[in-house]
């Protein structure tokens, strides 16, 4: 090796040392780690991820769904207890078909419905006695209820003197 050889060599290889402590020196040190390159996915995998995504979605509408019917059927609840006791026997003898021509007045107290007035035949006499019996929060039925005496055809009706 010669004179000029043995110069160049060591100033060759300081300037490679400066230029890589140089490089390493502009790296960014807060950056995160470079992620591994992705593997290229298969079509299986994609379907599956989209059939998860689907399902979760339905999950969340069926769990939506559920909670709203129970909040309602709370509400309906809620409202029928918050009635009274004499607006249910009311609206039970009001919305009776074989009611329909009745007029009966009602009074509650302490328990009990007191049925006052006029209907068409024994059996529409036996259905309101039945009906306020059967609701809730009615412990005695007093029944003060007269029967029609015009009520032609009605065997039931004592009255109806023309099927004797």
């Amino acid at each position: 090796m010669s004179r000029r050889q043995r110069k160049i060599v060591p100033a060759a290889l300081g300037l490679a040392l400066a230029a890589g402590t140089w490089g390493a020196a502009q790296e960014p040190k807060d950056l995160p780690p470079a992620p591994p390159p992705q593997q290229p996915r298969g079509a299986g995998e994609a379907i599956g991820e989209t059939v998860d995504g689907v399902v979760q979605g339905i999950k969340r509408g069926a769990r939506a769904t559920t909670e709203t019917i129970q909040e309602q059927y709370q509400r309906a609840r809620t409202s029928v207890h918050a009635m009274g006791v004499q607006a249910r026997v009311y609206s039970r003898l009001h919305w009776d078909k074989e009611l329909n021509d009745a007029r009966i007045d009602l009074e509650f107290k302490d328990g009990t419905a007191t049925l006052l007035g006029t209907v068409k035949s024994l059996k529409a006499r036996t259905k309101a006695v039945e009906l306020a019996r059967e609701t809730v929060g009615v412990e005695r039925v007093d029944e003060h209820l007269t029967v029609e005496p015009d009520s032609p055809g009605d065997p039931a009706n004592p009255a109806d003197k023309s099927k004797l």
